[in-house]
C-alpha cells in the first residue's frame, strides 16, 4: 500500500470526483508519487502538525487529462503531484487565512496562491513545492467581473484588504 504521509492517504490525494464522473484513471507514476510525498513532508504535515486538526485536502494529483477537464493550467504543478490545495474551512478550523499566514511567514515553497476570493474569504490556499528552486512566490487568485481567472502578485496592503 502506498502511503503519501501521516495524514494523507494515496486515495485521499488522487481522488476527483470529476475524474470519477469522467471515467478518468488519476494514477500517478512513482517519480510523482515521490513528488507527492515531498509536498506532504514539507508542506501538508508541518500546516497539519502546528494546528493539530485535519485540513481537508481539495486536490492534490492530477493527471494530464483530468487537468484539461477541470480547466487547469497547462503548467499546473498538480500534473508533477508537486502542488496541493488545502481547505481548513471545511472543517472550520484553521481558517484558510490561517493556512495561508502559517505557510507565508514559517515554510519554504515554490508558489502560494490565495485562490477565489470573495466576500473577504478565500476559497482555498494552493501551495506547490520542488525539490529544488523554490521561488517563494505569492498570488493572488480570483475570478474577474467577465468570467476570467486573474493572477496578481501578492501585495501585503491589497491582501489585508482583500482577506479579512
Amino acid at each position: 500500500m502506498i502511503t503519501i504521509s501521516d495524514h494523507i492517504t494515496y486515495d485521499e490525494a488522487v481522488y476527483s470526483n470529476t475524474a470519477k464522473v469522467n471515467h478518468i484513471l488519476n494514477i500517478p507514476s512513482a517519480d510523482v508519487i515521490k513528488n507527492m510525498q515531498l509536498v506532504a513532508s514539507k508542506i501538508f504535515e508541518p500546516v497539519r502538525n502546528h494546528f493539530r486538526t485535519p485540513i481537508k485536502v481539495s486536490s492534490f494529483f492530477r493527471c494530464a487529462a483530468l487537468n484539461k477537464a477541470i480547466g487547469g493550467a497547462i503548467t499546473s504543478q498538480h500534473v508533477y503531484g508537486q502542488a496541493i490545495d488545502m481547505d481548513g474551512d471545511v472543517f472550520g478550523s484553521p481558517s484558510n487565512k490561517a493556512i495561508f499566514e502559517f505557510i507565508r511567514d514559517t515554510l519554504d515553497f515554490d508558489q502560494l496562491i490565495v485562490e477565489g476570493i470573495h466576500d473577504g474569504k478565500m476559497d482555498w490556499v494552493h501551495c506547490s513545492y520542488k525539490n529544488a528552486g523554490n521561488r517563494n512566490q505569492i498570488l493572488f487568485m480570483y475570478i474577474d467581473s467577465t468570467g476570467r481567472k486573474v493572477y496578481e502578485n501578492y501585495n501585503l496592503n491589497r491582501y489585508q484588504k482583500l482577506i479579512k
